[in-house]
């Protein structure tokens, strides 16, 4: 059979469990976002040789340094002043997240022409672009992206400390071609935020909707009423302007965690503009019968005119769990 690749994208509890309330009624979005995440801590992405040499210690790109000498460190700044200020003859105590496990190292620095350096590429947030999904009216709740954010260097999700959603439009495509899946392009306007993130799940990134809204509420579909055939999905391929494109579901598989809706897209403008399926259009809504049903979350990169999708209602269900 061949194998396809996609892009990137004991106890018995007796007691009652929360019901979670999202609303039937919901703005099914499609605008393009700029999104900003702060991590928990400094994200490790690199090493680079100091005087010919690597100095890992016993670090590995994905950890995470959260504390140096004990002092908790929140950005690359801080990191750099409180290892010049701590470091004994070159060692300082680190505390790191490392495997989903804390524990603490001696962290040996490299003496380079009078100066101690850690041989480290780190980063302290990550910055990009999506497809906003969904507000819920009643709870201002959002939803975007449909999967989770994670550092390409390390290919670890981020464990979001702060972050936001604000005003993007997309200035340019550069085409999607079997192998290789294009992505927007777009200018960003940090002053105008929408929201705030408050967790990055693999459903999505969700937080509250702090604008006001006046959009037409479509209905929320359920999984077993989805068909296949023709249906479209809203995403914006220039400026700010939203729009519909025609897409044909070839599979709906109820079981899957995040790949329910398999679909090709059939849209000639679509097509001729993008070539397929781009980055960016993650979090694409996808309708049909005027009914919200999912949302876009991959490519298939062999065939970038075919992608798979989550259902909606696991979007919303996973927009009304408590933050991570």
């Amino acid at each position: 059979m061949k194998k396809w690749k996609f892009a990137l994208l004991g106890l018995i509890l007796l007691s009652p469990q929360p019901a979670l309330a999202y609303s039937d009624y919901i703005i099914a979005s499609g605008e393009n976002i700029g999104i900003e995440v702060q991590s928990k801590g400094i994200l490790v992405v690199g090493f680079y040789k100091i005087d010919g040499k690597l100095n890992k210690n016993s670090l590995s790109i994905g950890d995470t340094i959260l504390k140096v000498a004990g002092k908790e460190v929140k950005t690359i700044d801080e990191l750099v002043s409180t290892i010049d200020k701590n470091h004994k003859d070159g060692v300082v105590k680190l505390t790191i997240m490392h495997n989903d496990k804390e524990k603490e190292i001696d962290f040996h620095l490299i003496k380079s022409n009078d100066i101690y350096k850690t041989g480290l590429y780190v980063k302290d947030s990550i910055q990009g672009i999506g497809t906003l999904t969904y507000i819920d009216p009643e709870t201002k709740i959002y939803g975007a992206l449909g999967h989770e954010i994670i550092e390409s260097n390390s290919s670890k999700k981020i464990e979001v400390k702060d972050g936001s959603i604000f005003k993007s439009v997309v200035s340019s495509i550069d085409r999607s071609i079997n192998g290789n899946p294009g992505t927007k392009n777009a200018k960003f306007d940090q002053k105008e935020q929408y929201g705030n993130i408050d967790k990055n799940t693999i459903h999505g990134i969700y937080g509250n909707y702090t604008e006001t809204r006046d959009d037409e509420l479509v209905s929320v579909g359920k999984g077993e009423d989805l068909k296949l055939g023709p249906a479209v999905i809203r995403t914006v391929l220039s400026g700010s302007e939203v729009k519909e494109y025609s897409i044909n579901i070839t599979k709906i598989d109820k079981n899957s965690e995040i790949k329910n809706i398999y679909f090709e897209i059939t849209d000639k403008e679509l097509l001729n503009t993008c070539g397929g399926i781009v980055q960016g259009m993650s979090g694409s809504p996808i309708l049909q019968d005027g009914k919200i049903f999912g949302a876009v979350t991959h490519v298939v990169v062999e065939n970038v005119k075919t992608g798979y999708g989550v259902f909606i209602t696991t979007m919303l269900e996973e927009g009304e769990k408590g933050t991570n």
